[in-house]
């Protein structure tokens, strides 16, 4: 008995079923073109072995563990922040006896997907066969078929994005380039680190971003010169996009003056918690400022409350599984930047939310008339088949299917990329035989639309 059915997520109507297995059947062998995620350049510099079960499917994916730990299973049983894993086999013992605790959500799709496609396992997961499954999987792992590099190959990625520290010296990204191996692995320019005034370590890492470039950044013209000098060499190494994980949506246009001013309240630490939001503002527009003369694409993902748990933030640190949704206002918030630059065609802003609210009221409207924006797809909380059909039936009629970016699967889990593109592709099939089916769409409209909203739309939004 297979833990996957051939119809799954299919409109459950038959002549939408229908149509909706022919279009799918035209984009499920694609190439998966991954702009946004937060896998590791490391693996596929390295190309070493995963070292067992639990560093693979556990410890790397918050969407597990966060489930585990809201039914009462500690962090430390987890062994979660051990860089070395001591009881492998119990830790997935656990995860096996408390498998049932997914049932209905996004993530049961994506490990039962990687586990039948992947290792040929048919039989649920529960704590009698726990001890099958790890064997099975541990003795997989050590061969050459499952190294990073040949699974790469395998789920045929087209390319795949790192996010990025600004301070990082991408050296693992040198030595993916410098190694000969035709995989593009490429970084995406995360600079919160160093415009986030409550990130931690703000002022020791505005420091080093000036010892890394050379600028002086404790002056705001310094400051904006070495952003500009890391996003260059980010660009060398093949980034095509920023990545901005702002609390809130807001942008600030200050002059010049007020700026700098503002910057320097801020590097002295004396500025009250509104200031620091204007700051946080002010560098949104900044950043679309440096985009429209760099070229790279610029990612804003606002609405997420960071490590609300105070506890887990204090012993393990950020993301650990602890983030919340949160309202969002795009409209006011974004004028200030779209007032500057909303209407410049070569300036590329890929909004995301985790407030659904948005989409129909606010996201889209704006989408569907400023030229700089797209919509990014359904994100984290809404990261699951019914997330991506209501994004598809809230936003399509008012901003369309091109003012929008296709799919990313923004995850840690490296082995859930290929189950997460599935969704996607089944979901996409599933709407658009729905409309074909009503009569909203021809079937030859709808297939040019599956191949665009899989591969067609991500590399035009992205500039791959």
């Amino acid at each position: 008995m297979a833990l996957l059915h051939e119809d799954r997520l299919f409109p459950a109507d038959e002549a939408a079923r229908a149509i909706s297995r022919r279009l799918y059947e035209g984009i499920k062998d694609l190439p998966i073109v991954s702009p946004h995620g937060h896998t590791q350049a490391r693996w596929f510099a390295r190309n070493e072995p995963f070292p067992n079960p639990v560093k693979l499917f556990v410890q790397p994916d918050h969407y597990v563990f966060r489930m585990l730990y809201s039914q009462g299973i500690t962090m430390e049983m987890l062994e979660i922040g051990e860089e070395e894993i001591e009881e492998p086999r119990e830790v997935w013992r656990i995860f096996a006896a408390h498998y049932y605790l997914f049932r209905g959500t996004p993530t049961r799709l994506w490990l039962d997907y990687a586990f039948q496609e992947l290792f040929g396992l048919t039989e649920r997961l529960n704590e009698k066969n726990a001890e099958l499954y790890y064997d099975t999987i541990a003795a997989k792992l050590q061969t050459p078929e499952f190294l990073p590099r040949a699974l790469y190959e395998r789920f045929g990625i087209e390319v795949l994005a790192t996010t990025d520290s600004p301070l990082d010296a991408l050296a693992d990204h040198e030595a993916v380039r410098s190694s000969g191996w035709s995989g593009r692995i490429i970084p995406t320019f995360r600079p919160d680190p160093v415009v986030d005034p409550e990130h931690p370590g703000f002022h020791d890492n505005v420091r080093a971003l000036g010892a890394l470039t050379g600028e002086d950044t404790l002056s705001w013209k310094g400051y904006l010169r070495a952003l500009a000098r890391r996003r260059d060499y980010f660009k060398e190494l093949g980034a095509t996009a920023t990545d901005h994980g702002h609390p809130t949506a807001l942008t600030e246009d200050l002059g010049d003056t007020s700026a700098a001013a503002l910057y320097e309240q801020v590097i002295k630490g004396g500025a009250y918690a509104a200031d620091l939001e204007i700051f946080r503002g002010q560098m949104l527009t900044e950043m679309a400022r440096m985009s429209l003369e760099d070229g790279l694409v610029m990612q804003i993902h606002p609405g997420s409350v960071r490590n609300h748990n105070a506890l887990i933030h204090a012993k393990y640190g950020r993301d650990m599984g602890a983030d919340i949704p949160a309202p969002t206002n795009y409209v006011e918030a974004l004028r200030p930047l779209l007032n500057r630059f909303g209407n410049e065609r070569k300036l590329s802003v890929i909004l995301f939310t985790l407030d659904e609210t948005t989409y129909s009221r606010e996201l889209a409207p704006l989408a569907g008339h400023y030229p700089c924006l797209k919509l990014g797809p359904p994100w984290w909380f809404q990261d699951s088949p019914e997330g991506m059909r209501r994004f598809r039936e809230t936003a399509t009629e008012t901003a369309g299917f091109y003012n929008t970016v296709g799919f990313n699967d923004d995850t840690r889990a490296f082995l859930s990329i290929p189950a997460r593109h599935d969704v996607a592709r089944r979901i996409d099939a599933g709407f658009l035989g729905r409309l074909v089916a009503e009569h909203r769409l021809d079937e030859d409209e709808a297939k040019e639309l599956a191949w665009e909203l899989t591969v067609g739309l991500v590399r035009n939004a992205y500039r791959l």
